[in-house]
């Protein structure tokens, strides 16, 4: 009974994705997934010509509440300078719970989305990632080499209290052409409920 625990615990383990690695290509750059706009959309159609910001999220999750503001605050500064945003909900266990495609497609409205909102129906984009959180965030430069991940900055209770701006300085620095001073922080917020 012993070795049956261990095995499966390894098994399970070993199903876990870590963490994609910094200068890592997109992954499955070209899987289609429903947008709410109604269209089809890859994270390879999704790059700007500078960038692209990809952000594991979801309607639910009480830390996305907290931090979904600045999404939008951040994509009306960065998308008009060639850094495309898009949000992916994983939460395919959560689909009949406030995170089916209806329920995206209201959220985004009801809170002012103004960059692509996207489903990963079996959560196969989030594994992929090895994202675990919501929100967890992914930038990549123009050629599609992951240059920043983790959070959005170090405060998403109180905006007013930011101190480190992690993705806003991110992205200010690939702008710029220099190298990222802190390419990678610890992702706070809710598991992604994957797909069983």
């Amino acid at each position: 009974m012993h070795r049956k625990m261990i095995l499966a615990l390894c098994f399970f383990t070993g199903l876990l994705a870590k963490e994609l690695i910094l200068g890592a290509d997109i992954p499955l750059p070209d899987r289609k997934m429903p947008e709410i706009s109604g269209q089809e959309i890859s994270l390879q159609e999704a790059l700007g010509s500078q960038g692209l910001v990809v952000i594991f999220s979801c309607n639910t999750c009480p830390w996305v509440k907290a931090w979904q503001d600045r999404y939008v605050s951040l994509a009306a500064e960065y998308q008009p300078r060639g850094i495309r945003f898009i949000a992916i909900n994983s939460n395919a266990a959560y689909r009949e719970k406030g995170d089916s495609f209806a329920d995206m497609k209201t959220h985004a409205r009801q809170y002012g989305y103004n960059f692509l909102y996207a489903l990963d129906p079996q959560s196969e984009l989030a594994k992929a990632f090895g994202a675990s959180h919501t929100p967890q965030v992914f930038l990549f430069d123009a050629h599609g080499k992951l240059v920043y991940r983790g959070a959005i900055d170090d405060n998403a209770r109180h905006p007013d209290q930011v101190e480190r701006p992690y993705l806003k300085n991110a992205l200010d620095e690939l702008l710029a052409g220099k190298p990222i001073s802190l390419p990678s922080t610890k992702a706070l917020g809710c598991s992604i409920k994957f797909a069983e």
